[in-house]
């Protein structure tokens, strides 16, 4: 994501925003529509949130609210696995 950061800061910022908007909403719908298909369905909505929070404060808040459910969810699947050793 870093690298994808780096990139898009040397274009305008007209330009960078509307990369963003576009890549970041077109991976977002491809996440929802993998939801009912066969895909990588919520791989791709983290994707397209963390896209879109380059640019907008809302994308930035969901994408910071999956991380933190997401580090819950490994450290509880931590914590079975060693108790169960």
């Amino acid at each position: 994501m870093e690298k994808l950061k780096n990139l898009l800061s040397k274009l305008p910022h007209p330009v960078r925003w509307v990369l963003s908007m576009v890549f970041g909403f077109a991976l977002l719908i491809l996440g929802l529509v993998m939801l009912v298909t066969p895909g990588p369905g919520i791989l791709f909505i983290f994707f397209g949130l963390s896209i879109l929070a380059l640019e907008i404060e809302w994308a930035r808040e969901l994408n910071k609210q999956g991380v933190q459910g997401l580090e819950r969810i490994v450290a509880k699947v931590k914590e079975f696995f060693k108790r169960n050793k």
